[in-house]
C-alpha cells in the first residue's frame, strides 16, 4: 500500500485516467468479473498504540451483503478510502480486491458535503430541510462520478456486471455505459425518491435522470420511489414508460436501451442478530443496562443516526408531554436515546445536535429524580453487540423517521427480540413500514398520536405484542440481507440476458 499526498483536483482529465492507471496497476485493468461501486470502500483504517496503521473491515449490511458475492465471483470494490488528498494503490483485504479512488478537501465539501448531502439528501428527503443548490458543487459531483466512472471501465473485464450503490453516484452509470457498453449495470438507490414536485426543484434534474438510465436495472427501497422516479423520467426527459421499463433515447431519439426501475427493499443480516441475541454476555448486559437504569416498568428506546430527518424532535416532544401529564412517570418509564455522530462538520448538523441535547437538559430537569432519569442520551456509536443488548433490554423501540429509505434499526430490533416480545413503533414514512406493518404505525407530525401510539405500546396486552412480533420476525428472517443482493443480482442478469426481450 502506497499514498502520496498529492492533491486530486480533477482539473486534467488524461492526467487522471493516467493516475488511475497507475494506482489499480496493469495486473488489475480488465480483470474483474463483479465491481461495486460505491462512494467508501467496504474497510476502515485503524491505528494501534504504536501508530502502526491497518485496515478492518467496515460494519454494515452492505459489507455482509456483498462480501461473499465478491470473494465467489472475482471481485473487485472501488470506493474513497476516507482521507483528502491521498493517492492509494489498488491492495487486496479479506478476499476482497479494493480500488481506491482519491478527493482532495475541496472535492469532500463540494461533492460530498455539499452536492450529495447538502443538496440531494435534503430534497429526496421531502425538504424537511431546505436544499442548498450551487453550480461548483455540481461540476465536483460531476468531476467525481467521471473518476469512479473511470476506475470501474479500467477494472472491468469484458461483460462484467458492476453494481453502483447510492445517491452520491447517480452519474455513473451513464458514464460507464458510453465507456464500456459491454457491461452489465445494476444501481441501487438507499435513500427515498422524491416526487416529482419536489424532484423538480433541482437544476440539474434531466442529467441525474440520464445518469441513472444509464443503469440495465434501477433498485429503489420501496415501490413509490420507483414510480416517482419513472414518473420523473416520462415528464423531464420524455420518455415512453410502460410498467416498470423506461425505453431511454439517444440524441437522434432512437432507442438505445431500455432501462428497469423496481423495487428491492434492503435487508439486514438477521442470522448474525439471531445468534447475538442468544448470547449469554449479551442477555446479561441486557440485565445490568436495565438494572443500572434503576430497574423500570418499562424501557423505550430510540436509536439514530443524528440527522433531522429521523424525527428525534417529535419523539422527545411526545414523550415529554407525557410525562408533563402524569400519563408516563420516570419511575415507570425511561427513555434510552442513541444518538450516534454524524457530518459535524455540517452547521445544520451541529445546530440540530445543540437543540436535542437542550430538549433533553429541559426533560430531565423538569422531571429526573434522585433515583430516576427521564432520558439517557447517548451521543455514541456501539458496536452490534452492545446494539443487540440495548434492544433486548428495550420494552418498546421508537422510529419516528420523517423520512427514511428503510431504516434498518427496526429491522435489527425484531430480529433481536427473539422471545417474540416487545413493541414496535414505526413511522409511516420509513420504507420499512411496508414489510413490517403489525408495528404500531405512526405518523410523527402528529404528536399526539404519537403520543397514543407510545401508549398503546407500553400498555399492549402480551398476546397481542406476542403475535404482532412472530409475524414481523418471520418477514425478516425469510428476507435478510442476503435475499436482498440475491434478488437484485438475479434480476439484473434477466435484464441483461436479452437486452432485447423487454421491448417486445
Amino acid at each position: 500500500m502506497t499514498a502520496s499526498a498529492t492533491a486530486d483536483t480533477g482539473e486534467n482529465p488524461s492526467s487522471e485516467l493516467e493516475d488511475l492507471s497507475t494506482q489499480v496497476g496493469d495486473e488489475d485493468q480488465r480483470e474483474y468479473d463483479f465491481i461495486v461501486v460505491s462512494n467508501r470502500l467496504p474497510v476502515d483504517r485503524v491505528v494501534d498504540d504504536d501508530g502502526n496503521a491497518s485496515w478492518r473491515r467496515s460494519p454494515g449490511g452492505l459489507v455482509t451483503a456483498l462480501a461473499p458475492v465478491m470473494a465467489k465471483a472475482d471481485g473487485a470494490w472501488i470506493g474513497w478510502n476516507g482521507a483528502t488528498s491521498e493517492r492509494l494503490d489498488a491492495f487486496s483485504h479479506n478476499d476482497m480486491r479494493l480500488i481506491p479512488v482519491s478527493l482532495s478537501a475541496d472535492e469532500v465539501e463540494y461533492y460530498y458535503e455539499g452536492f450529495s448531502n447538502a443538496t440531494l439528501w435534503p430534497l429526496y428527503h421531502d425538504v424537511v430541510a431546505p436544499p442548498e443548490f450551487h453550480r461548483h458543487w455540481w461540476e465536483a459531483y460531476r468531476r467525481v462520478n467521471q473518476r469512479f466512472a473511470d476506475a470501474a471501465a479500467l477494472v472491468a473485464a469484458e461483460g462484467a456486471t458492476v453494481w453502483v450503490q447510492d445517491y452520491q453516484l447517480q452519474l455513473v452509470p451513464q458514464m460507464l455505459r458510453r465507456l464500456r457498453p459491454d457491461l452489465c449495470i445494476g444501481f441501487f438507490n438507499h435513500i427515498p425518491f422524491p416526487p416529482t414536485e419536489i424532484f423538480a426543484q433541482l437544476p440539474w434534474r434531466g442529467r441525474v435522470i440520464d445518469g441513472l438510465l444509464g443503469a440495465d436495472l434501477i433498485g429503489f427501497q420501496r415501490t413509490s420511489d420507483a414510480s416517482n422516479f419513472m414518473r420523473s423520467a416520462r415528464r423531464f426527459r420524455g420518455y415512453s414508460v410502460k410498467q416498470q421499463f423506461v425505453h431511454v433515447q439517444d440524441d437522434d431519439g432512437e432507442v438505445s436501451h431500455i432501462a428497469r426501475a423496481e423495487a428491492f427493499p434492503i435487508s439486514i443480516d438477521s442470522t448474525k442478530i439471531h445468534e447475538l441475541a442468544h448470547d449469554d454476555e449479551i442477555i446479561e448486559r441486557a440485565a445490568q443496562i436495565r438494572r443500572d437504569l434503576g430497574n423500570p416498568t418499562k424501557v423505550l428506546l430510540g436509536v439514530d443516526r443524528l440527522d433531522y430527518t429521523k424525527g428525534i424532535g417529535h419523539r422527545l416532544k411526545a414523550y415529554s408531554e407525557l410525562l408533563d401529564d402524569g400519563t408516563l412517570t420516570v419511575e415507570d418509564a425511561v427513555l434510552i436515546q442513541v444518538a450516534s455522530p454524524s457530518r459535524e462538520r455540517v452547521e445544520q448538523y451541529r445546530i440540530l445536535r445543540e437543540e436535542i441535547e437542550g430538549s433533553v437538559g429541559h426533560i430531565n430537569g423538569q422531571h429526573d429524580t434522585i433515583e430516576h432519569t427521564a432520558v439517557r442520551y447517548l451521543h455514541h456509536s456501539y458496536p452490534l453487540e452492545e446494539m443487540v443488548a440495548l434492544y433486548l433490554a428495550a420494552d418498546v423501540m421508537l422510529v419516528t423517521a420523517l423520512r427514511d429509505g428503510m431504516n434498518l434499526v427496526a429491522k435489527e430490533y425484531v430480529a433481536a427480540r427473539v422471545e417474540s416480545n416487545g413493541t414496535l413503533v414505526l413511522s409511516e414514512f420509513a420504507g420499512a413500514a411496508d414489510q413490517l406493518d403489525e408495528a404500531v404505525l405512526i405518523n410523527p407530525h402528529d404528536i399526539d398520536g404519537l403520543k397514543e401510539a407510545i401508549l398503546k405500546a407500553v400498555h399492549m396486552d402480551p398476546d397481542d405484542a406476542k403475535r404482532r412480533m412472530k409475524k414481523m420476525r418471520r418477514e425478516i428472517l425469510d428476507h435478510d440481507v442476503e435475499h436482498w443482493s440475491q434478488s437484485f443480482l438475479n434480476t439484473l442478469r434477466e435484464v441483461t440476458a436479452d437486452r432485447g426481450t423487454a421491448s417486445e
